[in-house]
């Protein structure tokens, strides 16, 4: 089915264009700022890092941030199918006015979730060590992301809390209660880890330790928060314990719509890594840099997560109303925006992003090895910028589909633009010899280190809308049983 032929047989509605607007707007608006929450504490450990610690110690804490980042995110995708399926259920069930079912859902899902985050913790404690060994880093880079590891996994729990939580809340339309519950996190982050990497009055002076205990600390609260609210309800969910009781029928259902998607994320954050493990391997100078280049394109990535969010969560309850008319235009509306947002965003960056990254290495002087950082994220300032628009395609589309229940496509496509366009020329572009293992053979590569590496995540990323448009248009998505 073509979109044309969505328009001619979905029902009219009387929603005009204003109404759609504000409908998205309902929803991504807390969401955004829920980003942003998160946004200034992943910019306060950066900043705390580069200017609290020792000279010697800035550069390296840096690398070891931008590693933490993906640690945290990767504890977020461990349990994304779980998020991605109750987003999906519950935003179908309550647009069909099923409201049981989907409190039935939000507890099967926080059930799993709770299952999920004991095994994780215990996996991670134990392989803490070959994990950032994996990643490359090296001497001080290492010892501090291992330190700040150590410290992050005994709150895993509370961190998969927030996630599964919040997308079941999404799923019912509500992001305002993410966002009050999240501001309250974040702000005992910024608190605790300011206070404790640089010590205030009778507080001792941690440095590098004290920044993930307030990460820790805080996010633990955070996840305690969110039960309790379910517990005394909101947006028509309504959990108790009786029904966190495992069924496996409903357990199934949640991981049948959410695994593709779950294996979508895992597939992005593997890539991620791997890719990161390439750029560590250049030199700490060059994964500082690329962690800072991450930072100041962070708030466009958040912004396309929220209008991502919106799509998906309209587009469930719109098909679950029979409605997928009102469901592609809620899309459109929340992609017009978004791709708005993010190419002012490529815009401020090419403008002011040599002046952010100075202000997170304490504006080093020419010739120390911060200099040599900062240098480095001047010279892709141009890619940064001009990756954003496409993402914002891809996230907002990407969204919709999974809102509607079809994962699986955004799964494939996200396969294909990472291990077959992003990958093979990352290692080309970056390297100047790429050793094939056990073949003792090697081939010439281009050798422009990190530049190379963000040339190869824009082609990616033009790829991967290119390839999400032509799904979306085939209007396959309509017709998903969840």
């Amino acid at each position: 089915m073509s979109m044309t032929q969505i328009e001619e047989t979905a029902p009219r509605t009387s929603m005009t264009s204003k109404g759609d607007l504000r409908a998205v707007m309902t929803i991504a608006t807390p969401a955004l700022a829920e980003q942003f929450l998160e946004f200034c504490v992943g910019t306060t450990d950066t900043y705390l890092a580069g200017n609290c610690l020792s000279a010697e110690n800035s550069v390296p804490a840096v690398a070891a941030v931008g590693l933490m980042a993906y640690s945290c995110w990767m504890i977020f995708v461990i349990c994304a199918s779980i998020g991605i399926g109750a987003t999906a259920v519950v935003a179908r069930n309550i647009g069909a006015g099923n409201w049981q079912d989907a409190e039935l859902a939000t507890e099967q899902a926080i059930s799993l979730g709770m299952i999920l985050s004991l095994v994780t913790t215990v996996l991670f404690w134990f392989l803490a060590d070959d994990y950032v060994a994996a990643m490359q880093l090296e001497g001080q880079a290492y010892d501090m992301a291992l330190t700040y590891l150590r410290i992050l996994i005994p709150a895993i729990p509370g961190f998969m809390m927030i996630a599964i939580t919040t997308a079941c809340l999404h799923g019912a339309g509500d992001t305002v209660t993410g966002l009050i519950v999240m501001t309250i996190v974040n702000v005992l982050n910024i608190a605790i880890s300011a206070a404790l990497a640089i010590g205030v009055g009778p507080i001792p002076k941690l440095g590098w330790s004290g920044i993930a205990i307030g990460t820790a600390v805080s996010h633990a609260i955070g996840g305690l928060l969110l039960l309790a609210i379910l517990f005394q309800g909101r947006a028509h969910l309504k959990v108790q314990w009786r029904g966190m009781w495992p069924n496996v029928e409903r357990m199934r259902r949640l991981l049948r719509v959410g695994l593709p998607g779950g294996l979508n994320d895992a597939i992005v954050l593997s890539s991620h890594l791997w890719y990161l493990g390439i750029i560590n391997s250049l030199g700490t100078t060059q994964a500082a840099a690329h962690g800072l280049a991450i930072r100041l394109e962070s708030p466009g990535f958040l912004a396309a997560w929220a209008f991502a969010v919106s799509a998906s969560s309209l587009t469930g309850q719109h098909l679950g109303a029979n409605n997928p008319r009102r469901a592609t235009r809620a899309t459109l509306v929340s992609l017009s925006i978004c791709f708005a947002l993010l190419s002012a965003y490529s815009l401020t960056i090419m403008l002011g992003g040599d002046f952010v990254a100075n202000l997170f290495l304490g504006f080093p002087e020419s010739g120390t090895t911060a200099f040599s950082t900062s240098e480095a994220v001047l010279k892709i300032l141009w890619i940064m910028a001009a990756c954003l628009p496409f993402y914002a395609v891809f996230s907002v589309i990407s969204g919709s589909l999974r809102g509607a229940g079809d994962t699986t496509w955004p799964l494939l496509i996200t396969f294909v633009g990472f291990l077959l366009i992003r990958m093979p020329f990352t290692y080309w572009l970056a390297w100047e010899t790429i050793e094939i293992p056990l073949t003792g053979i090697a081939l010439s590569g281009v050798g422009w280190g990190l530049t190379g590496a963000w040339i190869a995540m824009l082609l990616d990323n033009v790829a991967r809308m290119i390839l999400i448009l032509l799904r979306y248009w085939h209007g396959a998505w309509t017709r998903i049983e969840v």
